[in-house]
This record gives structure tokens, C-alpha cells and sequence, in this order.
């Protein structure tokens, strides 16, 4: 099981009103980190590209527990969670410069054939990684 950390500084634009790191900016944070265990999974959207090949995100199960603020560093946690035949989940957490939990999230992503828009069984790259 590969777990990986992925390091992101809280940067103007994912302010909002409020002077916190807005909700939706999370959702981009999560992604960054997906990307980043893919590439060190060994996983290219390149490759999967030639390939015909995509994971498309289903569902995304977020918990909002501490804000962020400008500056902040934060550190996320990219964890494989569960494999099913078509689809897998991982765990995703992210902490503060202090190491306080401020979000979790558990992303449920599908293994999908591009050109039939047809889920397909998990490859074995990102199965291994279970």
C-alpha cells in the first residue's frame, strides 16, 4: 500500500470572503494529491491516454474540520483505501504547519474505457497499489 504526502501552500486566490481557504479550493487541493499518487504509482495520464484509458471520480465523501488561512502550509495524505472490481477509493487527509486535521475525504474513483464511456475492471498499476 503506497501512501504519499503532497505539500501545498495557501496562496491568495484560495481565499474567500471569510479569509479562509474557500470549499471548493479543497476539492483542487484533493486532486493535486490524486495526480501526485498516480505519478508515483507510476501512472502517466499520458500513458492512460494512449491507452484509452481514464479514472473519473464518483463520489467525494468531504468533512470540514478546521479552516485554512493564507500562508498556511499544508500537507496531504494520500492513502489507497479500498479496491473494488471497477472502482477503488482512497483516503485523503490534510494538516496544518501545526499538524492539526483540518479535512478528510474519502474519493471513490472508476476505471473507465474512454471511447465506450464503459467502466472497465481496475488496472494493475493502480490495483498493486492496494
Amino acid at each position: 500500500m503506497m501512501d504519499i504526502i503532497t505539500n501545498i501552500i495557501v496562496k491568495e486566490d484560495d481565499i474567500d470572503d471569510l479569509e479562509h481557504v474557500n470549499n471548493s479550493v479543497y476539492l483542487n487541493y484533493l486532486e493535486k494529491a490524486r495526480g501526485q499518487w498516480f505519478r508515483r504509482a507510476g501512472i502517466s495520464f499520458e500513458n492512460m491516454h494512449v491507452q484509452n484509458l481514464a479514472t473519473v471520480v464518483l463520489k467525494i465523501n468531504i468533512t470540514f474540520i478546521k479552516e485554512a488561512k493564507l500562508g498556511d502550509l499544508l500537507k496531504i495524505k494520500t492513502t489507497p483505501f479500498r479496491l473494488g472490481n471497477s472502482s477503488f477509493e482512497v483516503k485523503q487527509e490534510i494538516y496544518n504547519q501545526v499538524e492539526e486535521k483540518i479535512t478528510e475525504a474519502i474519493v471513490t474513483s472508476v476505471m473507465l474505457n474512454k471511447t465506450e464511456r464503459k467502466s472497465i475492471p481496475v488496472i494493475e498499476k493502480i490495483a498493486r497499489q492496494f
